[in-house]
């Protein structure tokens, strides 16, 4: 509260003045020496915590950057069967890494099958190396990026991680550095701000950090393929960020990377679904059967959101004895990560989430069969437990 009472106002002068004195006695009983060392002491205390002041207000990308500088090699780690934003993401990080001097080998689980993702890889030439297990990370100190827990491989429930930079919810975090912005639509977004928070050049040349064609390339698509193209799930910052990289940006390896071939079998998948498609009200699912290649199952689900009248759907299809789902959603009534949680939520060794517009899930055959405590559902029951979690029944 402040008073403004000139008799109150008074009284802290005397009571100041009566500080002044006790402390004027104090420095002139010092011995010169005294003095001097407690007017070094004074002075290392505020300068200490100047520093500590700016040490803790340096700029996220700053501060990723000294922490890379540490080590002399890291394993960036991107997600299993990495998508356009993760390979993106792991560029970035290398491009960063470089800039200090340390060593960055870029690694994944699984398979990059999608054709979209092939292309990406092939286009812009990207070094990377599967791993099955995490005796094959090439380095201890671990950056993951676009997820905040280790999976995938033998072993990644060890791996503690320095570094995360992610979008996704979860409850990961590095050992050291954690930056998770669950508001933006890509973590390629956040690497864009990484680099113009370290004065990096979009031209490509100068003494700085350089951006290169082929990695402003790929945090481009990268942000457009996690938003669809600047629809879906966007901030401020995908904007800004895409802005900021166009002058960068190559046309070309862009067409190229946006535009590959579909393969037979993504193709066959896709028509399944439109055929043989469920629908009840404004939701859709489909078992596509047994498949050979996963990620047809995602570009299956977002054919059938074109279909008029439809605003949620659920592909799922089997491979390798797991079931893998693939859920879209433009309904303000269905969160689809929700939603694939609770249809799968009693199935044992099920796991299952994602963001409010899009999901994906897995579920062991064997289990939904009834091995394990379960007494195992049919795929006609599964089916009317995906309607009834999109319809808030579940």
């Amino acid at each position: 509260m402040i008073v403004r009472n000139g008799s109150t106002s008074g009284a802290f002068r005397q009571s100041g003045a009566a500080l002044v004195g006790p402390v004027r006695e104090f420095l002139e009983s010092l011995e010169p020496l005294m003095l001097s060392l407690f007017v070094v002491a004074t002075v290392a205390v505020v300068v200490g915590g100047w520093w500590v002041v700016r040490w803790f207000r340096r700029p996220p990308g700053v501060r990723f950057q000294r922490l890379l500088e540490e080590y002399d090699h890291v394993a960036v780690v991107m997600h299993p069967n990495p998508d356009p934003d993760a390979m993106s993401c792991a560029m970035g990080v290398a491009r960063i890494a470089e800039s200090v001097g340390t060593e960055a080998t870029l690694q994944y689980a699984g398979e990059i099958r999608h054709q979209e993702n092939r292309a990406f890889r092939t286009v812009l030439d990207l070094d990377l190396e599967a791993i099955e297990s995490s005796s094959q990370l090439a380095a201890d100190a671990v950056v993951l990026v676009d997820h905040n827990t280790p999976r995938g491989f033998a072993g990644s429930q060890t791996v503690e991680p320095i570094a995360v930079i992610d979008h996704h919810p979860g409850n990961g975090a590095g050992t050291e550095f954690t930056d998770v912005r669950t508001e933006y639509g890509a973590a390629s977004t956040i690497l864009v701000e990484y680099l113009d928070e370290l004065g990096a050049s979009m031209t490509g040349d100068g003494d700085g950090l350089a951006v290169s064609a082929e990695l402003a390339t790929g945090l481009l698509y990268g942000i457009q393929s996690d938003t669809k193209h600047l629809t879906n799930g966007c901030s401020r910052a995908e904007f800004d960020a895409c802005a900021a990289l166009f002058d960068a940006v190559d046309e070309d390896l862009l067409d190229r990377v946006a535009n590959p071939q579909v393969s037979d079998d993504v193709l066959q998948v896709k028509a399944t679904a439109i055929t043989e498609k469920r629908v009840e009200g404004p939701f859709a699912v489909c078992d596509v059967g047994e498949i050979s290649n996963v990620d047809a199952i995602p570009q299956a689900a977002d054919e059938l959101m074109h279909l008029e009248g439809v605003t949620a759907v659920v592909v799922y299809g089997e491979y390798d004895g797991t079931i893998h789902l693939s859920g879209r959603s433009r309904d303000d009534r269905v969160h689809m990560g929700e939603t694939l949680r609770h249809a799968i939520s009693d199935i044992p060794m099920a796991n299952a989430g994602g963001h409010a517009r899009m999901g994906g899930g897995q579920v062991s055959v064997d289990h939904m069969n009834g091995i394990g405590p379960s007494d195992g559902i049919s795929r006609d029951e599964f089916e009317n437990r995906l309607f009834a979690a999109m319809s808030g029944e579940r």
